[in-house]
């Protein structure tokens, strides 16, 4: 086993490679912005180095760095987790030419599986199934027009490049297709270095499966079954599980036979996925099922398996690393119980899913289930990588109690003032459709009436702030109270006032009040995932009135104009997209309130603003 690995990342990834490195007795080393110098993971680690500024760029995606850092310590490997330059087949052999252990897949499987066009067509040769659509040369936008007419909406636009979500962009009709195309572009660019793009046949009722596989460079190759991939935001995954609900042992066969069939196509060594689309409108079957995508790397919902198979896959990577051979044959593995995850995030889903970021003066996670966290009380959300907080693992006899268990799980999150989406994850695992298994990756926007929470408080989280304001020590709550009288039974008409307004609500004190905290002097409620922020209202009106809405357009947090659609003195429909900001990975179209014409416009392309500054203002039109 080496002696020391350097993780060329940061976040609960790093934190979860420390944990399995400490068990094997090897010398852990961190790498860290100067935006992560106080993280977790920086403390936990063995040793620590400095590498540069916030940006990825300046930091956890400078290589040299990396190398310096790796040279500096005498680390034995690095291990770079995944994304940043984990699928960077130039930085894995720059690795291997300083004389260190790349704890990762060979530069010329990355290279083969890190484009997806040249990827579909070698695993079309191999005999692997692959998704119809164009992956050529001519990437002009005539070309690609044309193309997609003859694939039939709706089509998939993705990067060649891309991972994640990035750069890709679903496409329902023709008139709709050169400013997704565009779009798809700018991000892929923005993401990647490479504007380059392929079509897909857009596939209804698509599940998304995955299978784990593992290759020793003795020419062994195992899987380690499959996971559903399917609950998916904007081509992000929000809840994963493992196994595929609904799968038969035929099919789950020839998925898991071809995803070793793909490994092997590449001489593959190490931890991949083999990521595949699935028709579901009929079920799960073999002839419905087409190659997406070879992930290079672990993946960030390895826990699933691990879980399912009681396997360590991380030590799986270290053990191949040093060329030990495979620590379970295929007869070995079984699939124990069932696991989900779910991914909580910093961000808001009554404002379109926008990411937060700030201090986390108040963290509070289940205890009694696997919780890989990237963060604790005390730190802070920034704006420069992606706002995952922690993931959520259960393990369960079966599927049914998994789910609610892991519903459980996200209702018991505290977290304040950032915002986060732990109670929409309780709302998807609650779900009928959910527990039935009727899943697809349009599952979120299907039901998303009934997941996204109201942006206001509903009649019981008003009772329950009501009955914890007459409870509250410290304070005297009776100038709150509407109509009390002594010697009648314990009912209270009670004022309390949430956010900006005032609700008047009958309770009784005696209730359960749910979990209240006072944070940074202010009364703060958890309820079912939710927070809310009470008190007891001003004793006469001060004279603010909530303001009608004056048309202006203001930056919901810190990030880069990327696109000025508009210009002063323009007529404008309501709807219609003013400017794109560009922040936390992410692309923000800002838009008009209402009909009107612009009066005032602050920002021009290529601007860095700040979180609440005015970005243009729109006038009715008279």
């Amino acid at each position: 086993m080496m002696e020391s690995v350097l993780i060329a990342n940061r976040g609960e990834i790093a934190r979860r490679i420390i944990r399995t490195a400490r068990r094997l007795g090897i010398r852990t080393i961190a790498v860290y912005s100067a935006a992560d110098e106080g993280a977790p993971f920086v403390g936990e680690a063995d040793e620590a180095v400095a590498i540069g500024a916030a940006p990825a760029r300046d930091s956890y995606l400078d290589g040299a760095k990396i190398l310096s850092a790796a040279a500096a310590t005498r680390a034995a490997a690095i291990h770079p987790g995944y994304g940043f330059l984990s699928e960077n087949a130039a930085f894995a052999e720059a690795v291997g030419a300083a004389g260190r252990l790349w704890v990762g897949a060979p530069p010329a499987a990355i290279r083969a599986m890190g484009l997806k066009d040249a990827a579909k067509a070698l695993m079309a040769q191999a005999g692997v199934p692959v998704t119809p659509g164009y992956s050529g040369s001519d990437q002009s936008s005539a070309r690609l027009t044309r193309e997609a007419a003859t694939l039939g909406y709706p089509v998939l636009i993705k990067a060649v490049a891309g991972g994640g979500g990035k750069g890709m962009r679903r496409v329902d009709a023709a008139a709709r297709f050169e400013e997704a195309l565009a779009s798809c572009r700018r991000e892929a660019a923005a993401a990647f270095g490479d504007d380059r793009v392929l079509l897909e046949r857009y596939i209804q009722a698509p599940r998304h499966l995955e299978v784990q596989v593992f290759a020793d460079a003795h020419g062994q190759i195992v899987h380690l079954f499959e996971r559903d991939c399917s609950l998916q935001r904007r081509h992000q995954k929000v809840i994963e599980e493992a196994p595929a609900p609904g799968i038969s042992a035929a099919t789950r066969t020839f998925l898991c036979d071809t995803a070793i069939q793909a490994a092997a196509a590449v001489n593959y060594v190490g931890a991949g996925t083999v990521e595949f689309i699935a028709d579901a409108s009929q079920g799960l079957h073999p002839d419905r099922l087409w190659f997406m995508e070879m992930n290079t790397r672990l993946q960030v919902e390895h826990a699933v398996t691990e879980a399912i198979t009681g396997q360590d896959l991380v030590e799986w990577q270290l053990r191949i690393a040093c060329g030990e051979r495979l620590p379970r044959c295929q007869e070995e593995l079984q699939i124990d119980g069932w696991a989900l995850e779910a991914r909580l995030y910093a961000e808001d889903p009554t404002t379109g899913f926008l990411p937060s970021s700030g201090p986390l003066l108040h963290l509070v996670l289940p205890t009694d289930l696997r919780v890989d966290s990237a963060v604790e009380e005390g730190d802070v959300v920034t704006g420069f990588y992606d706002p995952m907080i922690a993931k959520l693992i259960v393990h369960a006899p079966s599927r049914a109690a998994g789910a609610r268990e892991l519903a459980r799980a996200c209702e018991s999150v505290e977290v304040w003032p950032v915002h986060t989406n732990a109670a929409f994850l309780a709302r998807v695992a609650r779900h009928p459709a959910f527990g039935a298994g009727r899943l697809d990756t349009e599952f979120i926007a299907r039901h998303a009436a009934e997941l996204i929470p109201d942006a206001t408080p509903a009649a019981d989280i008003i009772a329950a702030a009501a009955a914890a304001l007459t409870l509250h020590q410290g304070d005297d709550p009776w100038h709150a109270l509407l109509g009390f009288r002594c010697n009648t039974p314990p009912c209270l008409q009670v004022r309390v006032a949430i956010g900006a307004d005032t609700h008047a609500v009958s309770v009784d004190p005696r209730a359960d009040p749910a979990s209240v905290a006072m944070i940074a002097g202010e009364r703060v409620l958890f309820r079912r995932g939710e927070a809310w922020r009470f008190g007891v209202p001003a004793a006469a009106q001060d004279g603010r009135a909530e303001a009608v809405s004056d048309g202006a357009l203001y930056a919901p947090m810190p990030g880069r104009i990327i696109s000025v659609a508009v210009r002063p003195g323009q007529a404008v429909r309501q709807g219609q997209t003013l400017l794109i900001l560009e922040a936390m990975k992410m692309e923000l179209a800002l838009q008009a309130p209402f009909d009107g014409i612009v009066t005032e416009l602050s920002v021009a392309a290529g601007d860095q603003v700040s979180e609440g500054v005015v970005l243009a203002r729109i006038a009715k039109e008279l």
